[in-house]
Parts: C-alpha cells; sequence; structure tokens
C-alpha cells in the first residue's frame, strides 16, 4: 500500500466518526454489519488501541506491520464469538484501556520485542476489544453481518495507524510517532480511570 492509498484509507475512517460524540452505539439498535462497523469507530477507547496497533507494526517494521494489523482481528473475531455465546470475561473495559497503555507504551518506549511477543501481546488485548463488541451485539442483529462490520472497521483503523506510521521513514518522524505513543498511552490512563 502506497503511502497516499494510506492517507485516502485513514481520512475515509476519520470522516465516518468524526461527527459523532458517544462512546458505544446503543445496545438495542436494531443493525447488522453497518452497526458493526460503526461500533469501533465510535469508541474512542477502540479507535486508540487499534491505530496504536498499526502505529507499533509500522514502527517494528516488515513482518510486524501486517502481522499484528492481522493477528488482532482474527483474535478479536474469537473474543467476540465468546461475548456473544456470553462467556464471562472480567474486566473487559479495564483490559481495553490497559491495551491503550501497553501498546501505546511499547511506541513510546520504541520497544521491539521479538515478533512472537509482539503477536501474543496484540493478541491478547485483542480477546478483550472482541468480548466487548461481542456482548453489545444488537439483538435484533445479524451476528455474522455484525461481526464481519467490526472486523472491517478494525482493519481499516489498523490501516490508519500503519499510514500514520509511515513517518518513521524520517528521523523527526519517529519522534512524532513515538509522542504519540505516549499520547496513546496516556488516553489509555484516562479510560482506566473511568473504567474502576
Amino acid at each position: 500500500m502506497t503511502n497516499k492509498q494510506g492517507r485516502w484509507l485513514c481520512a475515509l475512517a476519520l470522516m465516518v466518526w468524526l461527527p459523532v460524540a458517544h462512546a458505544h452505539t446503543d445496545g438495542g439498535t436494531v443493525g447488522g454489519f453497518a452497526t458493526g462497523f460503526m461500533h469501533p469507530i465510535l469508541g474512542w477507547d477502540h479507535v486508540i488501541a487499534m491505530v496504536a496497533v498499526g502505529l507499533w507494526g509500522a514502527f517494528l517494521g516488515a513482518p510486524a506491520i501486517w502481522v499484528l494489523p492481522v493477528v488482532f482481528p482474527l483474535v478479536m473475531a474469537f473474543g467476540g464469538a465468546l461475548g456473544v455465546m456470553g462467556v464471562p470475561l472480567p474486566g473487559v473495559e479495564i483490559g481495553i484501556a490497559i491495551s491503550a497503555i501497553v501498546i501505546g507504551g511499547m511506541v513510546a518506549g520504541a520497544i521491539r520485542p521479538p515478533i512472537g511477543v509482539a503477536a501474543v501481546i496484540v493478541g491478547a488485548f485483542a480477546i478483550f476489544h472482541g468480548h466487548a463488541h461481542g456482548t453489545e451485539l444488537p439483538t435484533a442483529a445479524d451476528p455474522m453481518a455484525y461481526s464481519l462490520g467490526f472486523v472491517v472497521a478494525t482493519g481499516l483503523l489498523h490501516l490508519c495507524g500503519i499510514a500514520i506510521g509511515a513517518m518513521t521513514r524520517w528521523s523527526a518522524g519517529t519522534t512524532v510517532i513515538r509522542a504519540l505513543g505516549g499520547a496513546i498511552a496516556l488516553g489509555g490512563c484516562g479510560f482506566l480511570f473511568h473504567a474502576w
């Protein structure tokens, strides 16, 4: 994907969620793909964590630039299935907040673990994000279409992070990306405060 294509995808995702002021969709809303697609985009806690995954992948370079954004939605779909089935997972909102803190902190600290470790970190947090989406599935929604929607939106948010992360090609860009990682971690701290 070229830098220009990444910017267009990021701009598209931003246009979709900029007018929205609330965090999660109403649990009683009827929907399918569109409702599932909007769910991760409407929650700032989800947005910053998912963008952080793309940022971290871009920061780490190949193969992480594609491995992390593939691992996250795959494991998130599993977490979503657990939520749909009503399998309890304690501390979901806390896990989501901590995901932003940890992944943002990894970017801010320029931490470069082995790809397997990075994938496990991202996958572990993806379960919490998926479970939140699954438990908030509208009762009248088509579960498959809804799930496909939130997986596609997640992928687009990862692409936004990758597009922004392309700035690491320049030394000044690396500084900006690390600062953005710090801002994401601070945002996660705010979400954690509200989750307690």
